[in-house]
This record gives C-alpha cells, structure tokens and sequence, in this order.
C-alpha cells in the first residue's frame, strides 16, 4: 500500500510539474497577440513567438487577431430625403492595432463598429435623395470611412475602407426607374436614327451637287471642244476655197447639195424653198451650158451669124425648170 501511495504521489507531482510548465510557456503565433493579466490587472501583451509567464498568477486571454478582417453587414433600412425606405449593406474592412484598447475600451468591438456603421450611413443617406443615394457611392464610403475611423482609433482599431456592397430601393421605385431606362433607350435610339437619316441626306444632296457640278462642267468642256472644231473645221474650208479660188458655180453646188439635209428631220412637215435656190440653179445650169458641147444647130446659127445669146437663154430657162422641178419634189417629199 505505501509503495502505491508513492507512486500515486510522484505521479501526480509529475502531472502538476507538466501543467506548470505548459501554463509557463507560451507560444504566440504570427500576426496575432495575446493579452496578459497579472492577479486581475493587465500586465504585458504577448508577442509572436516564444513566450513565459508565471503560472497561476498570470492570465493568458485567447488570441487577437492582428491580420485586416472582413466584415460584411447586414442590409439595414435607411430613409432618404425625398422619404424613399431603401435596403443598404456595407462591407467592412479594418485592422487591429492596439490588442490592449481593442480589448479593454470597448467590449465588443465588431458590434459596436456595426452599430457605428448603421448610425452613421443613416445620417449620410438621410441628407440625399434616391438619384443622388444611388448615384454618390464614392462619397457616401469616404464619408463613413472618416466617421468610422475618427471613433475607432481610441478602441484600437483602423478602418481601412468602407463599401456599399448593394443600395436596393423599393420594387415600384424599381419599375418607375426601369421604365424611364427604357424610354431613355427609347429617346436616344430615335435621335441616332434622326441624326443617321440628316446624314445620309446631307450626304446624298452633297452627291448630287457633285455630280451636277462634274455634269456641268463635263458639258461645258464638250460644248467647247465641239465649238472649237466647228471653228477650225470653218476655217478650214475657208482657207481652202480662197486658197483654191473656188468660183460662184462651185459654191452654187455646195449649196444645192446641202440643201436635202436641211429638209431632214423627224418634226419636219413643212419645208420652204429658200429663194437662193433658183440663183444658185442658174448658176449651176449656167455652168452646164457653157461647158456642155454645142449642137449642130447651134454650130449653124453661128455659122450664119445667129446671135449665142439665145442659145445660153435657152438653157437658162432649162435651168429654171429644173430648179423647179426640185423644189416641188423637195416639198412633195416632206409632206409625206
């Protein structure tokens, strides 16, 4: 029996040795740290790492996290200045700075910083109607951010940034604002295509004045280049008949030859004989007496001494009843 009770005690001497010395040494690890009381008063905050303390006197409080943390609150109803109840909720993000004022000036420190947010997004919001709330996220996360971190800085604790994760207004806001996107749409699809179509008009008017303006100037340099022919091709010719000497007789029958083309044309039912006609045939029949061979009673009457001008009378009055001839069927012709 006493060799049991010894082994009892050394036993449990062992075990007690084993407590103190786990409750001795601590071990903190990165980016954490852990607060220290000392028979009921704060003593030291622990740093990462290998740590001592004196068991049973000193108090060893669970790890605080030193790391930024995320923190998404719960949509909160907040009342806008034009009186439109809206669901708004914000993400958090914050550090631990001071493990001691985190721990021991507020009791907890992520319940209050959500009240603060709630209070504080309610006052911003409150001063802003729907367009703006919805329309002024940067501003409203700065203002809450310079709230949150001016009241935290004495718990310990940084705000780094503050986000409105999600405004939601209420359903019929919802449909008003989706209807007027859609009249918006509506709007400026009409203006595109007005503008699209003044376009294409502006276009197509500036086409056709080009056009117009190269059509004219395409005619302005044909009528020329057909002027300026006409006029060396007149010059032509003149300078061949003086050059050449032509006589009255030659030109007479340039003249009846030309004389068909002007009776030509699809409109023409009336043709007038000009009077030169009937100069020009005596000059052309004229040319034909003179140059035709004389007859054997014509060679008599001159033998007897006959006068020649009754001869050349003779085919003067042939030359009238030819021209004549040519007028009536001229006009026979144009009026069929």
């Amino acid at each position: 029996m006493e060799i049991s009770a010894a082994l009892i005690a050394t036993m449990v001497v062992a075990l007690l040795a084993a407590v103190t010395v786990l409750r001795t040494v601590r071990i903190v690890p990165q980016a954490r740290a852990r607060n220290v009381e000392r028979l009921g008063r704060y003593h030291r905050t622990l740093s990462p790492g290998l740590n001592f303390v004196i068991p049973y006197i000193d108090r060893v409080y669970p790890k605080i996290d030193l790391r930024e943390q995320v923190v998404s609150f719960e949509p909160r109803p907040v009342i806008t200045e034009d009186n439109l109840v809206v669901e708004i909720d914000t993400v958090l993000y914050f550090q631990v700075t001071d493990p001691r004022a985190a721990a021991y000036e507020i009791a907890s420190f992520l319940q209050a910083v959500e009240q603060l947010t709630v209070t504080t997004l309610r006052n911003v919001v409150g001063s802003m109607d729907l367009e703006r709330t919805l329309t002024s996220r940067d501003t409203i996360n700065s203002q809450l951010r310079g709230v949150l971190d001016d009241a935290t800085g004495k718990w310990g604790l940084r705000v780094n940034r503050v986000e409105i994760k999600a405004i939601d207004p209420p359903a019929t806001i919802k449909d008003a604002m989706e209807k007027q996107m859609r009249a918006e749409r509506a709007k400026r699809a009409a203006i595109l295509a007005a503008e699209g179509q003044r376009q294409s008009q502006i276009l197509t008017a500036e086409g056709d004045k080009q056009a117009a303006v190269l059509r004219a100037e395409g005619n302005r340099t044909a009528e020329i280049l057909k002027a300026e022919g006409e006029a060396r091709a007149i010059d032509q010719v003149f300078q061949a008949v003086h050059r050449n000497d032509a006589d009255p007789k030659l030109l007479a029958y340039q003249y009846l030859q030309t004389l068909p083309q002007l009776a030509q044309g699809e409109g023409n039912t009336f043709f007038v004989i000009p009077s030169e006609v009937t100069s020009a045939l005596h000059n052309v029949s004229r040319a034909f007496a003179e140059n035709l061979p004389q007859s054997a009673a014509v060679r008599e009457a001159e033998v007897g001494d006959a006068p020649v001008a009754a001869a050349q009378e003779d085919a003067a009055k042939a030359a009238e009843a030819v021209a004549d001839a040519v007028a009536v069927a001229v006009a026979t012709e144009k009026t069929r």
